[in-house]
């Protein structure tokens, strides 16, 4: 395995010459889909081989995001539209272990979707915990405000998606319920005191510490540090690998987010520094890409351990009733529109 430690996207549909020439150089560790490269499924495993024949193996990390609700990058008519989490927290207040099935379900049709095409991760389950006035950034993409329901259902649509053959990650580590911006735009500041975070916030991810993969998030947390986490070596190392103990590859949310500042170089390497295993970067302009790889070293010690134990949870998929699965899920889906008081029969 001879890496470097970034993700990248790139730019269309298919890859340029010039991406191509990139990728056999400098060898990426992964590739990242979104809206922008996705056309049909043909193309998308096209895309993905053509990736894989760039960096000349098939042992390498091809991700989207593809939670449900408002963050799905493959949708009808080629592929399914799933409900957001949230519907199953709703389930979870008068069923919970239907929600848990309907849960695991969901993860488990949308696995096979990404198995088909050559997809090997998927950027789900978001476990942080909203609180009441943040920004809806998150919103109905967390699945409660409890984190014990975000913790029963975040591992059922853990184990739905290793079921499908395909890795899930857990985000956004430390934490990105709290937030009053989006980090796609500004840098969010999270004044709660260190017990509030351990007893709300921090207990999805102690309690998933064990997950293959989690991204994190672009947060500062003063009670910690007045770094933003993602380039933090305190949060990073006495937080998110020591009081929550996570075990798995870790990798950055996209670098490219306004909430970092610097030349995208500079902050390629200051993710890594502080303690990130991989850089993920996602706009697909090539001049950016470069820098990233320019800025980038070789993934070896443990990030390349971590990487490997990822990797070594992938499977053949188990076999399931897809049938049913969906029936779950359209239940769950109802239960949320009549909660809201829309017409059940306009599921998702």
């Amino acid at each position: 395995m001879d890496f470097k430690a970034f993700i990248t996207g790139c730019a269309d549909k298919a890859l340029t010459d010039a991406e191509r020439e990139l990728f056999a150089r400098e060898r990426p560790c992964g590739l990242i889909l979104f809206a922008r490269n996705v056309e049909s499924p043909e193309q998308i495993r096209k895309l993905v081989a053509s990736f894989k024949e760039a960096v000349g193996t098939d042992e390498v990390l091809t991700l989207i995001d593809q939670e449900g609700g408002r963050v799905q990058r493959l949708r009808p008519p080629n592929w399914l539209s799933m409900p957001p989490a949230r519907c199953f927290g709703d389930l979870y207040a008068s069923d919970p272990a239907g929600a848990k099935r309907a849960a695991f379900a969901c993860a488990r049709l949308i696995a096979a979707e990404l198995y088909d095409l050559g997809l090997n991760t998927n950027c789900t389950p978001l476990i942080d915990v909203p609180q009441e006035g943040a920004h809806d950034i998150i919103g109905d993409r967390a699945f409660s405000t409890d984190p014990e329901v975000v913790i029963a259902l975040g591992r059922a649509v853990m184990d739905g998606t290793l079921a499908g053959g395909v890795l899930p990650v857990i985000k956004h580590v430390p934490g990105h319920g709290r937030a009053m911006a989006d980090s796609h735009r500004s840098l969010p500041r999270i004044d709660a005191c260190k017990e509030d975070l351990e007893k709300v916030d921090f207990l999805p991810f102690q309690a998933l510490h064990n997950a293959p993969l989690a991204m994190t998030a672009h947060v500062v947390l003063p009670a910690f540090d007045e770094r933003p986490a993602t380039v933090s070596p305190v949060i990073m190392r006495e937080v998110i690998r020591g009081q929550m103990g996570l075990t798995g590859l870790v990798m950055s949310d996209d670098i490219g987010m306004k909430a970092l500042g610097g030349p995208i170089g500079e902050r390629a390497a200051k993710v890594l520094e502080a303690g990130c295993d991989v850089v993920l970067h996602c706009s697909g302009e090539f001049s950016e890409m470069v820098d990233v790889a320019g800025a980038t070293p070789r993934l070896d010690g443990k990030a390349a351990e971590r990487f490997a134990a990822a990797r070594a949870y992938l499977h053949d998929p188990e076999p399931f009733d897809a049938a049913e699965a969906l029936a779950l899920v359209r239940e769950a889906a109802t239960t949320r529109l009549a909660s809201l008081g829309a017409d059940p029969t306009e599921q998702p």
